[in-house]
């Protein structure tokens, strides 16, 4: 037996190993009351807003509810998330239906966002296949900074710098990609992403500069977008970016694939709920249908798991993921930097 086979025999044991902890705990049963409660407070919280828009009128009040939108937009968007892996309901139809009408409601392609991030699933932090490190802004290997040129190579060399002013900008990024998407005839339910997406920004552009003058509906469109975009940046990015990267032609083992180049972050139910439980990536990695609330209770297993296998886990408290992910963007332009003198 070659190594390669070796190593693929020991992953799938281990693997295995670990799925009967977790199925004998009971962590991959579906909680359809928690879901059945996130939801309804979710479309309360997002029919309460612009009741309260509405009411407020033509002000610059208004801006607070932008922040307040920002919020109920990730929350909208992260059970869209959920419902993508199969953690609300067991069969497919029951999840997309979910899915597509969150991705409607923020304004977001569900099937693309769904298309890409199954790929990421499958290769997270992978040179060539992870598509959530092909993004042109930034860089995360020296030989993606070798191919930059012009205004992307000088933004490469001081890119941990603009990391976060680049996640204001995420919202519309979001749009604009699910837009694009819209345009691929292979776009699975196409004619229904299109519906929800012409019927998303005919509603909120119209709710905004019918109540608004033209000044303050802009400002407002511009707030609440880019808090929008921080805040699903700022949960999403903590979890793999700063990471070791895999290189081209390394294979790993499923756990070891997942594990090594996945970060948690510590904290309690209120960091749960701001993080949609992203911060527990390692464990939603290894189990990507596992109910959200479950992932708490998964951690010990997993963590205590790694410890007996040798598999180094990542873990630290929020504002330290960040330093992690600046130090790497800072670390992989410094060449560039250093070329320049």
């Amino acid at each position: 037996m070659t190594s390669t086979e070796n190593t693929a025999t020991t992953g799938a044991h281990d693997y295995g190993e670990l799925s009967r902890q977790v199925h004998q705990a009971g962590l991959l049963r579906r909680r359809y009351g928690y879901y059945a409660g996130k939801v309804s407070l979710n479309i309360l919280a997002f029919a309460g807003g612009w009741v309260a828009f509405v009411s407020l009128g033509d002000s610059w009040w208004q801006l607070f509810l932008a922040v307040f939108f920002a919020v109920v937009f990730a929350q909208l968007s992260f059970i869209g998330h959920d419902a993508g892996h199969r953690q609300i309901f067991r069969g497919r139809k029951a999840n997309d239906a979910v899915g597509f009408w969150h991705g409607g409601l923020v304004g977001l392609s569900y099937s693309s966002w769904m298309d890409q991030h199954t790929r990421h699933h499958a290769n997270p932090n992978h040179e060539d296949d992870d598509p959530d490190i092909q993004i042109p802004a930034l860089v995360f290997t020296p030989e993606q900074a070798a191919g930059k040129r012009g205004f992307a190579l000088w933004s490469a060399k001081y890119q941990a710098y603009f990391f976060f002013p680049l996640l204001l900008l995420e919202g519309f990024s979001l749009h604009v990609s699910s837009v694009k998407a819209l345009w691929q005839k292979d776009l699975r339910a196409r004619k229904l992403e299109v519906v929800l997406m012409v019927g998303h920004l005919s509603a909120y552009l119209t709710a905004v500069f019918l109540v608004l003058s033209p000044l303050t509906g802009l400002v407002f469109i511009l707030v609440h977008q880019c808090l929008w975009g921080v805040y699903m940046g700022c949960s999403f990015a903590p979890g793999h970016k700063g990471m070791p990267i895999v290189p081209t032609g390394q294979r790993l083992d499923f756990v070891r694939r997942q594990v090594l180049t996945t970060r948690n972050i510590r904290g309690g139910v209120w960091v749960d709920f701001t993080l949609g439980a992203l911060n527990y990536q390692i464990e939603h990695h290894l189990f990507p249908s596992m109910p959200r609330p479950n992932l708490r209770r998964a951690q010990p297993i997993v963590r205590a798991f790694c410890a007996r296998k040798g598999i180094e886990y990542a873990q630290c408290g929020w504002p330290q993921t960040y330093v992690h992910v600046l130090r790497h963007l800072h670390a992989v332009g410094a060449p560039l930097r250093r070329a320049d003198h």
